[in-house]
């Protein structure tokens, strides 16, 4: 070739690649420049800043071309604006940072990596006032989520509207109401459980639980379940020697309540309430009822079609390493597991039972034949960002919101990984995921710091905030997590054979930490659990067993503990914390220790925490308290470790992170009701933990006859709720026969839809008091004491709401009142109260009685002396 044809050449060539013209060649850059990549960006173009590339494949690939020999950091810049994904972006260790220098996608703060689909071309549905329709997008053939401006809508629900006889495989209903519905296979039954309280059921497996099963048929009156869903949620199998015990030795072995549902989801006859839609997959139509000030012409209508967004897939020969995700939104994420047949048997935390005969086999291992094993190896829900095999990943200011599975797995294998600086919010389950429970290589070395976790699950309300496995040296330390439906921090796992004698399951955790966490208004659905739940073996020692420090938890709703350390929880370390307002305990502390026949408790040490529990120091075979100090408030714990919990000051700024529009509260949830005499119902229900991003203000109940008529309604403040945990409705007519309610939250910018309608109670006259509380205990410091007693076995004629407390020294009556009140009369479980200001080594005589609608009951009392 002439030299002034080839000089030509590389001139024409120098000037394609410069231009970024399609077809040019992109290995020309050297090998460690960074990468940019854009929405509005091109595929052909070489990935530098004036010619960025389109897609997060196409810079992935430019950077397997760059990693080998790597000089320093190499960053992919992602500009502000949505990558739409229809499938994961899959790494593996091809994608990894080499030479101890990492590969960062690095995010604009406006950096949003979606799985949702717009819905557009909204039109009025002509004859339903106020329903609109849209066209499905293309390709999406089902969801669970749809999101208008970045607040999720509730699936349609409603009450189910026939009586249900549960059948080996399904019900016979009362009539063929479901059989005449569009698409009766569309609808999903769920099972709410929690404590049973007042006049509310206990529908599921477990009051942890929240199980879900979809309809596989109706016909005429014969409802069949999909399978292997409802096998899986109705024979678990059971010890043939311990009636009503299941071999798994978690929750019932069947729906209880007859298999009631509590309420059906996703079919178009229950589309009523602003705020819910309905997909038509047969018509492929979105259908929507807006709330008010919504307006689908100009709104982002996102349908989440994709069910991971990000998938790093190492292994334990091939790790994927060295990398980090700054700046990035994960958004709009779905998980369509529980639509198929699998459904959501659950165990406990987003862990369910699957397979075609899951409920005979799945994680049992010796206790059935064919059982597999560990024990306990149930189905992890999946997260919709994941690694396995991941070492030095780091997530950093990121968030993760408006997601259908759990936010973040790092799961099998993960080590030496980070999660800082990042919040979690708006997800249907669990929000992080550390490590498995499967046997499999543990994570270790994992540190989650300084992050903002809230308003959440969303969906799968036994979930929680950040669940650990059987993990090694794990730090979860300075974050803040507040407003869950169940439990904060959920750790460990497969100690429930000391239910029967045996030891926990052998599993490889060690060195675990949880410090310096701030976590409060938690379990806010559900119950039996706690701020820090912990379970199974932690170590091998109390030296490098599980420490629980420096944590300030308070302001439980559901039944449970501040540190509740359940079945096989040995070798823990609960040491310098706050904890207060739990239901019914500060600190869960003993359970027998079976890997022997000695008869000693697992050794536990509670140590110098400030709490109102008031236990006495002293050894309890193994379970070790010693210098705990009772607290009256806040006040009384010294400033800097209440200063301390929670994020750090560089990372406070999190707090104030908006994500998502403005707008009203989810609506409150588990209405339940007492009568408080002949005119007049008590009201309790779980108060809204999805506050819509403005604090919810107020409660407003409303009573309804059976004919639908309002018979009377009742507002309460937020925070008088919030002390009293019901509101009274009076001047009910006395002929109006049985009544429901509903409950209404309200924030700055409007009113919730309305709840789930109570069970229907008549108002009735009440006379009979209540008897005495048992088991008095005065439990004294110097200035202070924890006065505890045991709920009274006969309540009259009405629930308990409250209990009088009067001390001898001529103080005021205290009312004691609250949510823990409520739940702990049907339990029995305990209660207690701190009395301050009282004088050193000084004689008082405490009585406490029992309330209700009737009156106050007699008094029980106890004597004791302060402490000199």
């Amino acid at each position: 070739m002439p030299m002034r044809r080839r000089a030509a050449l590389v001139t024409l060539i120098s000037t394609v690649l410069a231009l970024g013209i399609p077809g040019a060649v992109s290995s020309a850059q050297p090998a460690t420049s960074d990468l940019y990549v854009s929405p509005s960006g091109n595929d052909h173009a070489n990935g530098t800043a004036r010619h960025p590339v389109r897609t997060l494949e196409r810079a992935r690939d430019l950077v397997r071309e760059r990693v080998t020999g790597m000089k320093g950091d190499l960053t992919v810049h992602l500009a502000s604006g949505t990558y739409r994904r229809t499938a994961p972006l899959t790494l593996d260790a091809r994608d990894s940072g080499t030479g101890g220098h990492q590969v960062i996608w690095q995010g604009t703060g406006n950096t949003v990596v979606s799985g949702g689909r717009q819905v557009q071309g909204w039109r009025p549905v002509t004859g339903s006032p106020g329903l609109w329709s849209a066209p499905a997008p293309q390709g999406l053939t089902d969801t669970r989520q749809l999101y208008v401006d970045g607040v999720r809508a509730q699936r349609a629900r409603g009450a189910v509207p026939v009586t249900l006889t549960q059948t080996a495989t399904g019900y016979t209903a009362s009539s063929d109401t479901l059989a005449h519905w569009k698409h009766p296979s569309d609808a999903e039954f769920v099972y709410t459980s929690g404590e049973s309280l007042w006049n509310v059921e206990r529908n599921g497996l477990g009051q942890w639980t929240e199980p879900r099963c979809r309809v596989a048929a109706a016909e005429g009156t014969t409802i069949t379940m999909v399978q292997p869903c409802w096998d899986n949620s109705n024979k678990r199998v059971e010890f043939p020697d311990i009636p009503g015990r299941t071999v798994s030795m978690v929750g019932p072995g069947h729906l209880t309540n007859g298999g009631r549902a509590t309420y059906i989801e996703n079919a178009y006859e229950l589309l009523d309430q602003p705020g819910e839609w309905y997909l038509d997959r047969t018509a492929h139509r979105v259908y929507y009822l807006p709330r008010k000030g919504e307006n689908l012409a100009r709104a982002d209508v996102e349908a989440a079609q994709a069910e991971k967004l990000i998938d790093g897939r190492g292994t334990a020969a091939a790790p994927v390493h060295d990398l980090a995700f700054r700046g990035l939104q994960f958004s709009y994420a779905t998980w369509l597991t529980p639509s198929g047949p699998e459904g959501f048997s659950e165990i406990q935390a987003g862990y369910t039972i699957t397979g075609e005969k899951g409920w005979a086999t799945q994680g049992l291992c010796q206790y059935v034949e064919g059982g597999t094993c560990p024990f306990a190896s149930w189905t992890k829900m999946p997260g919709n960002v994941s690694f396995a095999h991941g070492q030095r990943i780091a997530f950093g200011d990121d968030v993760f919101a408006h997601l259908g599975a759990s936010g973040l797995d790092l799961g099998i294998g993960s080590k030496d990984s980070t999660v800082s600086g990042s919040v979690f919010t708006d997800i249907s389950g669990n929000g992080l995921e550390i490590g498995g429970v499967d046997g499999q290589t543990p994570a270790s070395g994992v540190q989650v710091t300084d992050n903002h976790l809230y308003g959440l699950p969303r969906e799968f309300h036994g979930g929680v905030a950040i669940l650990n496995g059987w993990t090694q040296s794990t730090t979860i330390a300075h974050n803040q997590i507040d407003h869950v439906g169940y439990s904060a921090v959920s750790l460990g796992w497969g100690g429930w054979p000391d239910k029967i004698g045996d030891p926990a399951t052998p599993n490889p955790s060690h060195d675990n930490t949880v410090r310096d966490n701030l976590i409060f208004d938690y379990m806010q659905m559900l119950d039996d659990g706690g701020g820090i739940y912990t379970q199974g073996l932690t170590g091998t020692s109390l030296a490098d067993g599980e420490k629980v420090t420096g944590n300030v938890i308070h302001d439980q709703w559901g039944l449970g503990k501040n540190v509740y350390t359940d079945n096989g929880c040995t070798y823990e370390t609960v040491e310098g914390n706050v904890l207060y307002n739990a239901s019914y305990a500060n600190v869960a502390s003993r359970h027998t220790d079976y890997r022997d026949t000695l008869g000693n408790n697992d050794p536990t040490l509670v140590k110098d925490n400030w709490w109102e529990e008031g236990t006495a120091d002293g050894d309890n075979k193994g379970l070790v308290t010693t210098g705990n100090k009772i607290m009256t408030a806040p006040s009384d714990v010294p400033s800097q470790i209440i200063g301390n919990a929670g994020l750090e000051p560089a990372h406070r700024g999190l707090l104030n992170r908006r994500v998502g529009a403005v707008s009203t509260p989810e609506a409150p949830s588990r209405v339940g009701t007492s009568t408080a005499g002949a005119d007049a119902l008590y009201v309790t229900f779980n108060p809204s933990f999805v506050d819509g991003g403005s604090p919810v203000t107020g409660y407003t109940a409303r009573a309804y006859d059976a004919s639908g008529r309002q018979m009377g309604e009742q507002a309460v403040g937020a925070a008088e709720f919030k002390r009293t945990a019901v509101v009274r409705i009076g001047g009910l007519p006395a002929s109006a026969g049985p009544l429901t309610v509903t409950v209404t939250a309200s924030n700055a910018h409007g009113t919730s839809a309305p709840s789930l309608a109570s069970l229907p109670l008549t108002p009735t006259t009440v006379t009979a008091l209540p008897g005495a509380p048992t088991g008095p205990k005065l439990r004294t410091a110097s200035t202070a004491a924890t006065v505890a007693w045991t709920p009274p076995t006969a309540t009259g004629d009405a629930r308990v709401v409250g209990y009088r407390v009067t001390v001898s020294d001529g103080r005021a009556p205290i009312d004691v009142t609250g949510r823990d009140v409520l739940v702990g009369q049907p339990s029995a479980k305990g209660m207690f109260r701190v009395i301050g200001g009282l004088n050193p080594a000084t004689s008082y005589t405490v009585t406490i009685a029992t309330v209700t609608a009737a009156g106050t009951g007699p008094a029980a009392t106890v004597t004791a002396t302060t402490k000199a």
